[in-house]
């Protein structure tokens, strides 16, 4: 088995990923390195795209490519990497490989990874949550309303929301990986989640909603600012996919072009989200 891995420039990491999507459809590894992102695509030699494609699809964002060989065991590693995380004491995020936290006294979302997605435990993925719940307390659970998970992933967001009460709730990604591992897990923890594909970067504004979470990169987000949404608009959103000093910029254009203003902000290491509220 071998792996493929491709780093780029953190400020275009979504427009090439779209392009490296391309030639991996079926859903590539993120990793994220601070100021560069590196995707990784596994399979048997003679599988995986050849370099020369692999290059142009990354195009200018290109930091570097490498190929090494994985160890026969990855795929057990590749799932003790994922661990259930803790979120206010009241949440647990688990992969159902992992046995139910004990007493049944925290709200369980069970996350089928797939070997493209996370569990939720980066720090953008948490904050997300951890503002969610700060939300669900200031909220009575039958004003709630329609959720829209703006990037879902593994339906991390999308389920934790409609868990909370949140509903209708959907989701949208530009991968179709995202879209089949949404749909499975919601199914899976029993809610429902109608997950579309929409590409924000080739297609422009996707479908909003009363409370839209954006776990997205800062270039992303201020397109969203700038070019808004479809349907309903948003009166609260949280942010979140920004380093620490990108957050008051994206505050800034979310202020400036759609009424939407800063109510809390969360960080975790490096990374920082927010909880914006039409003023």
């Amino acid at each position: 088995m071998l792996r493929l891995a491709v780093r780029v420039r953190r400020e275009d990491a979504e427009l090439a990923l779209a392009e490296l999507l391309a030639l991996a459809p079926a859903g590539v590894e993120e990793t994220d390195l601070g100021d560069r992102v590196e995707y990784a695509i596994y399979g048997a030699p003679g599988e995986l795209p050849s370099l020369p494609d692999l290059r142009a699809a990354a195009g200018d964002a290109l930091v570097d490519v490498s190929t090494s060989e994985v160890a026969d065991d990855w795929a057990q590693r590749w799932r003790d990497f994922h661990r259930p995380i803790a979120i206010g004491g009241r949440l647990r995020v688990r992969a159902p490989w992992h046995a139910p936290a004990p007493g049944g006294e925290s709200l369980e979302v069970v996350i089928d990874p797939g070997q493209a997605f996370g569990t939720g435990a980066h720090h953008t993925t948490r904050l997300c949550l951890e503002l969610l719940l700060e939300l669900a307390d200031g909220t009575p659970p039958g004003s709630r309303g329609a959720a829209m998970d703006a990037g879902c992933g593994s339906g991390v967001l999308a389920i934790a929301a409609a868990k909370l009460g949140w509903a209708p709730v959907a989701g949208f990604d530009h991968e179709r990986a995202s879209i089949a591992a949404t749909r499975d897990n919601a199914l899976a923890n029993g809610v429902e989640v109608a997950a579309t594909r929409h590409d924000l970067v080739h297609e422009g504004p996707g479908p909003g909603a009363p409370l839209v979470l954006a776990n997205l990169l800062r270039p992303l987000l201020l397109r969203v600012a700038r070019d808004g949404f479809t349907g309903a608009q948003p009166d609260v959103l949280i942010a979140s996919g920004l380093l620490a000093h990108e957050a008051d910029e994206v505050a800034a254009a979310f202020a400036e072009h759609r009424g939407l203003r800063e109510a809390a902000r969360r960080h975790g290491a490096e990374w920082a989200a927010l909880l914006l509220r039409r003023a």
